[in-house]
């Protein structure tokens, strides 16, 4: 049995060896820490596990998902508790798809300096600025579309020297987008309608009493709408 690659990682400042296939989250498991939070879904889809890291030398620092990131040799590596997301209280029936909500609950997309480290920052490899002068302009479609796949983590805005909060702002696009720009979905008013007047409860109850595996199977061979 030949011997494991091993990669030589700083931990909040103390140096571990650990196998050279394991991401920063799986890395950190072998060191002896238990993860109690930030780890959500394991697979880069939530974004809790935002991470900082630079390499031996080197003083730039690097952002990343520490569940997808492989460890690499002379990785120091720190997380912060949150990363720093300002939310904006906002009632989406009350507010309107115009550029002047974005004035008036997230001015500070103004103050933008074009840098581009948000993009550079991003674990999703969007174009964060590109989405941000969508915003800018009232452009919410082109935004909610370009941010689709944000998973909130936060990196973009630890970067930012204009401290804007842009994966807050792409939700707001997001939601106007989808409430008030995008066309409705008859068929889906019409289901949860039937969901509120009970209609659905019978069915509903039968298939949270069948067995993991049926509804698992159920699930993976549903019809899906082409």
């Amino acid at each position: 049995m030949s011997e494991k690659e091993m990669a030589t990682i700083y931990l909040f400042g103390k140096k571990y060896d650990v196998p050279a296939e394991l991401t920063i989250m799986n890395a950190m498991e072998y060191a002896g820490y238990q993860l109690k939070r930030g780890c959500g879904c394991r697979n880069g889809f939530c974004g809790a596990c935002a991470t900082i890291y630079r390499m031996k030398g080197q003083n730039q620092l690097q952002t990343c998902l520490a569940c997808s990131k492989k460890v690499e040799d002379g990785m120091f590596i720190a997380t912060l508790p949150f990363f720093p997301l300002v939310k904006q209280v906002y009632d989406i029936n009350a507010v309107k798809p115009e550029q002047a909500v974005m004035m008036q609950l997230y001015p500070e997309i103004y103050a933008c300096v074009g840098c581009n480290a948000c993009t550079r920052a991003c674990t999703q490899d969007l174009s964060v600025m590109q989405y941000i002068a969508y915003a800018q302009r009232g452009e919410f479609d082109k935004c909610a579309d370009l941010s689709f796949d944000c998973v909130m983590c936060g990196c973009c805005s630890s970067r930012c020297p204009a401290g804007i909060s842009h994966p807050q702002v792409a939700e707001l696009a997001r939601r106007l987008n989808g409430k008030y720009l995008q066309p409705q979905s008859q068929h889906l008013i019409d289901r949860v309608n039937e969901i509120d007047e009970g209609k659905c409860q019978e069915m509903i109850e039968k298939l949270m009493n069948k067995p993991l595996a049926e509804i698992k199977e159920l699930y993976n061979t549903r019809d899906i709408e082409k």
